[in-house]
Order: C-alpha cells, then sequence, then structure tokens
C-alpha cells in the first residue's frame, strides 16, 4: 500500500524539490498556555467565536486564574496501572501549577455501575497520594444537560434519528434520513424520549457535526430504561460521552481537559459543542497511553479471568488493577514514580513490568521457603544475652531503628543453601566449607548429616559446630536463617501470561486465555519466618533477606499469616 500512494503522489506532485527535502524545525504543542486558561484561545485547534473573550472573562473571574484538571473515569470497573499515569498527570499538573483537581465520575451508564467501584476508585486515588479538590458526577449535572440539549436542538444543530444502532457503526454509515427534521418535531420527539414512549434503540438524539475520525453524528442521548444509583427512576435517558465529557468540564471550569490519544478523534466535537451552545471551552490535551506487557488491563477481559477462575478477583496480586498492586505490597511511591519515569508524551508508552519493582521495605531476617533444621554445638557458650540477636531494619542505614531475633541452639536455613557436594563456585554451607549465620555473629560447620531412612536419603537435620566470629576464619558467605519461628503462608507469583503481548492474535492465535502461565502462583504452606513480625497487620512490607520484598496478605487472621512475594531480589552469581 505505502508503494501505490508514493507511486500516486510521486505522478500528482513530481519529485521532491530541496525545498521539500529541507529539515523544517519541529513545531511542539505547549501545555499550559497562559494561565489558569485565560489564554485557552491562542491553542492549536482552538475555534474562537464572538462569544469566546467574554466567556473567558467570566471563566477567570470563577477560577481567579488557578489551574483545573479533572479526572474522570467510569465507575464500572476497578482503576488499573493506566489509570495511575492519569491520575498522577491531572493531579500533578494541578499540584505543580498551584491548582486543584476534581474526581468526578462519569456514572452515564447505569446498567454497568456499582457502588464498590466508586468506593474503590476514590481510595485508590487518596492511597496514591492525592486528594480531590470536589468530589463530582456527571449525574449532578443531568437537568443542566437536559436544559442545554433542548437548546442544541432549538438551534437547529441536534435532531431525534431512528437509524438502528447496527445501521450507524462502522466507518462509512449511512447519513440519517432524519437529519433534516423540523426542529420542532425534534423537540416533541426529544420529550417523548424522556417520558419513555419509545424503547431501546428506537430512538437517539444525535448532534449535527462530523468528526476527525470521519464518524458523522455522534449520539447525544440514548433510551435506557435502567435506575440510576443516584437519579433512581427520574431518567429514562442518559447522556453519551461526547455529549456530557466536555458541557461538565465548563460547568466546572476545568481550564486543562487531559485526555488519552483516542480522544484526540473527538477533540474536534469537543470544541464544537461548547461553542455551540455558548458556553465556556476548556482546552483538551492528548497524551500517550501507558500499556504494560504480559498482561491485560480491559475490563471485560479481567471479567473473563475472574468467571472462569484463572484468578480470584480484581484485585489478585498476579493481575494489574490498583487494588492487586496493593494487595501485592507495591507501595504508592513506587506505583508513582514509575508513572513519572514513563513520562507524559503523545507517544503511547509500553513498558515491561519489572520496572514496577522499585519499592523499598524494612528488612527482616525472613521467610524460610524450604528449611533444614541444624541443630548447633555452641563453643564457647552462649551468655544469657546472646540468646537474642539486634538486627538492623535496615542494614544501610542503621539510625532506622532494629529490632529483637531469638538465637537458639536449633535454628533453620534455607534447604537450597546446603548441598553435600560442592560444585566450583558454590560459597554457602557443605561438609568442610563453613559459613556465617548473618547478625548472629556466629560461624558454623557440618559436623553430622542426618536423613530419613528409606526416602532416598533427603536431609532433615543438620548438626553443626558453632564457632565466634571473631575467632573463627571469615567464611566465603553468610547466610539468612530463623530460630523459634513463625509457620505462616507464603504465596510466590511470576507472571500470569506467558507472552508479552496474551491480547496479539500473530503471538496467541488461541486466545488471551489461552496463554496462562500454570506456574503464575506456587503456595508454600508452611514457611518459616522471623517471630518479630507477629504484629503486622495487612498491607504491611518487608524484605525477607536473600529472598525478595514480601507484603502481609488480607487473607491473615490469627495464628495463621500470609504473605505475598511483591518482588524477588536479584541474587549475587558469584554466590549461587
Amino acid at each position: 500500500i505505502k508503494n501505490e500512494v508514493d507511486l500516486q503522489v510521486l505522478h500528482l506532485l513530481g519529485p521532491k524539490t530541496e525545498a521539500d527535502l529541507e529539515k523544517k524545525p519541529k513545531v511542539r504543542r505547549r501545555l499550559g498556555t497562559g494561565v489558569g486558561g485565560g489564554e485557552n484561545y491562542k491553542t492549536e485547534g482552538y475555534v474562537v467565536t464572538p462569544n469566546t473573550m467574554a466567556l473567558l472573562k467570566h471563566h477567570l473571574t470563577v477560577t481567579g486564574g488557578q489551574v483545573r484538571t479533572r479526572f474522570p473515569p467510569e465507575p464500572n470497573g476497578i482503576l488499573h496501572i493506566g489509570h495511575a499515569k492519569a491520575i498522577n498527570f491531572n493531579f500533578g499538573y494541578a499540584k505543580a501549577n498551584g491548582g486543584v483537581c476534581f474526581l468526578r465520575y462519569d456514572d452515564t451508564n447505569p446498567e454497568k455501575e456499582e457502588e464498590k467501584y466508586f468506593t474503590a476508585i476514590r481510595e485508590m486515588v487518596e492511597w496514591l497520594g492525592y486528594q480531590p479538590y470536589a468530589v463530582t458526577h456527571a449525574s449532578d449535572y443531568f437537568d443542566q444537560l437536559y436544559t442545554w440539549a433542548l437548546e442544541l436542538i432549538r438551534r437547529g444543530q441536534a435532531y431525534v434519528c431512528h437509524q438502528k444502532v447496527e445501521e450507524i457503526k462502522g466507518h462509512n454509515p449511512p447519513p440519517s434520513p432524519w437529519r433534516d427534521r423540523p426542529v420542532e418535531e425534534s423537540l416533541l420527539l426529544f420529550e417523548d424520549m424522556r417520558k419513555g414512549k419509545f424503547g431501546e434503540g428506537e430512538a437517539t438524539l444525535r448532534m449535527k457535526l462530523v468528526m476527525e475520525d470521519g464518524k458523522m453524528d455522534p449520539v447525544a442521548y440514548r433510551v435506557k430504561f435502567t435506575p440510576h444509583h443516584r437519579t433512581g427512576d427520574k431518567w429514562c435517558i442518559y447522556p453519551t460521552y461526547d455529549y456530557t465529557h466536555c458541557l461538565c468540564d465548563s460547568i466546572e471550569h476545568i481550564t486543562h481537559s487531559l485526555c488519552t490519544k483516542e480522544f484526540q478523534a473527538r477533540r474536534s466535537s469537543y470544541f464544537w459543542l461548547c461553542n455551540a451552545l455558548d458556553v465556556y471551552c476548556p482546552v483538551q490535551w492528548e497524551y500517550g497511553r501507558l500499556n504494560l506487557l504480559y498482561t491485560v488491563v480491559s475490563k471485560r477481559k479481567i471479567i473473563q479471568l475472574v468467571e472462569t477462575g484463572a484468578v480470584r478477583d480484581w484485585d489478585d496480586p498476579r493481575l494489574f488493577t490498583l487494588t492487586a498492586l496493593r494487595r501485592r505490597g507495591f507501595p504508592p511511591e513506587a506505583i508513582n514514580n514509575f508513572c513519572a519515569r514513563v513520562g507524559v508524551t503523545v507517544a503511547q508508552a509500553t513498558m515491561e513490568p519489572h520496572l514496577l519493582e522499585a519499592c523499598a521495605a524494612p528488612r527482616f531476617l525472613g521467610s524460610v521457603l524450604g528449611p533444614s533444621p541444624q541443630k548447633g554445638q555452641h563453643s564457647p557458650p552462649p551468655s544469657p544475652q546472646a540468646l537474642e540477636v539486634l538486627v538492623p531494619n535496615f542494614p544501610a542505614d542503621e539510625s532506622r531503628g532494629f529490632h529483637k531475633v531469638p538465637f537458639q541452639s536449633t535454628v533453620y536455613i534455607e534447604e537450597t543453601d546446603f548441598r553435600e557436594e560442592v560444585d566450583k563456585g558454590y560459597k554457602r554451607l557443605a561438609p568442610g566449607q563453613p559459613v556465617g549465620l548473618r547478625h548472629a555473629g556466629y560461624v558454623i560447620a557440618i559436623q553430622n548429616v542426618i536423613k530419613v531412612r528409606g526416602s532416598g536419603g533427603h536431609v532433615i537435620e543438620l548438626e553443626v559446630t558453632c564457632t565466634k566470629s571473631d575467632v573463627a576464619e571469615k567464611p566465603k558467605a553468610f547466610i539468612h536463617w530463623v530460630s523459634e519461628p513463625l509457620v505462616c503462608e507464603v504465596r510466590l507469583y511470576e507472571r500470569l501470561f506467558l507472552h508479552k503481548n496474551p491480547e496479539d492474535p500473530s503471538e496467541v492465535p488461541g486466545g488471551f486465555l489461552s496463554d496462562l502461565n500454570p506456574d503464575s502462583l506456587r503456595v508454600v504452606r508452611s514457611a518459616l519466618v522471623d517471630s518479630s513480625v507477629l504484629s503486622a497487620r495487612p498491607f504491611d512490607k518487608f524484605q525477607f533477606e536473600r529472598l525478595g520484598y514480601f507484603s502481609v496478605d488480607p487473607d491473615s487472621e490469627e495464628g495463621k499469616m500470609v504473605f505475598n512475594r511483591t518482588v524477588t531480589l536479584k541474587e549475587d552469581p558469584g554466590k549461587a
């Protein structure tokens, strides 16, 4: 296709001249023209009408020149990592410019909205560290939006249409035969729509404009016999996003309507509708979406994952919803830093999940996932004070506190920290190869290996000698350990999908549900952890030494703590 287009262009315009080949300086569309939207009219593509300057003057009187943004989610699903970028951009831009940001629920689709989504959305916004200037709803303005719809009809800019949804779908739908119906007729029919005299799909109110993508006469109102969670049965017609969004922005005197790139095709309708009604017109700015590999974020697809049992719910730690990331243990700072690292550009950003793995938590002598008990013979015997060891919460910064760890004659180590036969490069515990115990001040050496009879010689216990490190030869490695441990459950997570783009038919012909990773969750039901974490609460975070970052799961109960692994640590290959 490209070759053919190039040939046709060459035929029409002739070969390129020197002027054509000369590099033109890039003209960047700068965000934030003027103070608080007072110079919106200078923005590229902004349509100036005879009333523009008077409307902007009134707008500045209302806002005092303050920047105003809004985050407008639909309350029909849980927020995901892409929404985190939108939250950071909208709230962050307002904050950076001394402005305010509204949280406005786009609640114009009552059949898909649930109270749990309203609650979860606000909770996640506040969890990320942002406080809305005001919490509003599109439904707050239903009366005003209806009044403006009547005015749009009176001005000859909207009409009632009876084409079916199937007829107006696609790129080249036929023009509506009702486009030029008399204004009075449309007013009467729109009133009939409001009174419930038309069934769903029998009539819509459409606006008279052609959008950038060629879409003609977008729908402004449609019939839905579904009670609204806030307005009840008052309405059986509901406004669409194309109609509602810009007018709500105008009502709230938003200065910067920030949205993702796919809404660029709606920019002309945004400006057109405000100007058609002679109301204040904000500026729409688009930025690139944030996509993440090895996951899906579509509400419909997450619902399929839940319904098929592939994940437990919207907050399953293998997902990239914000509730799932919190449950897995990611702190809000890590998500905000990730969004800052991605940056705000017009280009779509596709990121690897591991770039999210930037978090910090207290370090504990942590979970032993495959334990081998050791019975130590202390030489010399420990003093009473030696029965507890002081361990720094952050070894790199001891000013951030210590916690006490029991140190008795029986300690537990990782099964993988012992080998009967030593390979080249292996530096941990083996016969003839002592190791140090982290923070304890002791070096242990194998004295006797105890195995289970008749089980293939599986090692279950090691008897060791224990020597103070100041008199012992310096060991090649130090290992973590626990004594008098707490038995808990640990959930180890891997990627939910096997391929980078599970929704891409060229990568996964069988569909995303066929690409599930069978090893995305491994549960260790009898892991051992330092007993000093006993008082931890859900979402508390820890780094278990040499194993990774972990977070307390809400499933934890008295006598049975549950930890989710947030991320693993990169082990020094020299100590493998």
